[in-house]
């Protein structure tokens, strides 16, 4: 009678050793697999972190030529206008990209990937409003920019060529009408009402994508 109940206390020991073992095994599994898949989606997120430092680039670029041809051309009052608006817009710009690479810096991937989810959404929505605040004025800032370069030597194209910089205005008008109508439209396709359903990058949604197969797979 004792050596059977020293083989059934042998056998549950055994029976123990071998579920923290499996326990071990799936902890390690868990975490390598969390490791990979969130270390891709960091790696994902490099192209938008490069391209808000071009875009921050791009804005100090602005802000020289606005600030070049208004405090050259004070006398003329649609340069100087033009300088001031171009000024304001590269600042915008730095400021919209300096949003962006804010919310990436708050993602911690070390934390729960409820928490990473949070983060990575809140960096969508930063994300798609930079992109309008910067994106969509651009169909008319072109034309200010093209009427800045030459102003930059004394030559005030809304007099010298009037008929072109009324055109291009118009033509940066039903650009900027037709990119809202699109992104109204491809919202509304998939059944969203938000901005940033159309408007967040490749590689944020690739990021979005992997982090909700590492939440996935920790409840299977």
């Amino acid at each position: 009678m004792m050596d059977t109940t020293m083989e059934l206390d042998d056998l549950k020991q055994a029976w123990a050793a071998l579920d923290r073992r499996l326990a071990r095994q799936e902890s390690l599994r868990l975490h390598l697999f969390r490791s990979d898949r969130l270390d891709k989606a960091r790696r994902g997120l490099r192209p938008l972190f490069w391209g808000q430092i071009v875009q921050i680039l791009f804005g100090i670029a602005m802000i020289v030529l606005g600030a070049t041809l208004w405090n050259s051309q004070r006398d003329t009052f649609a340069l100087l206008a033009t300088g001031l608006v171009i000024h304001a817009y590269g600042i915008a710009t730095i400021i919209a990209s300096g949003l962006v690479l804010a919310a990436m810096a708050r993602i911690d991937y070390a934390a729960p990937v409820l928490a990473i989810q949070q983060r990575l959404a809140a960096l969508r929505r930063t994300y798609a409003l930079a992109s309008a605040v910067v994106g969509l004025p651009w169909w008319l800032m072109w034309v200010l920019v093209t009427v800045a370069i030459p102003g930059l030597g004394g030559v005030n194209m809304y007099a010298a060529a009037p008929a072109f910089v009324w055109i291009s205005l118009a033509i940066g008008v039903a650009g900027l009408l037709g990119t809202w109508w699109f992104h109204r439209r491809q919202s509304k396709r998939i059944d969203a009402n938000a901005w940033d359903a159309v408007a967040a990058c490749g590689g944020l949604r690739k990021a979005q994508a992997i982090v909700d197969e590492v939440a996935r797979f920790e409840l299977d």
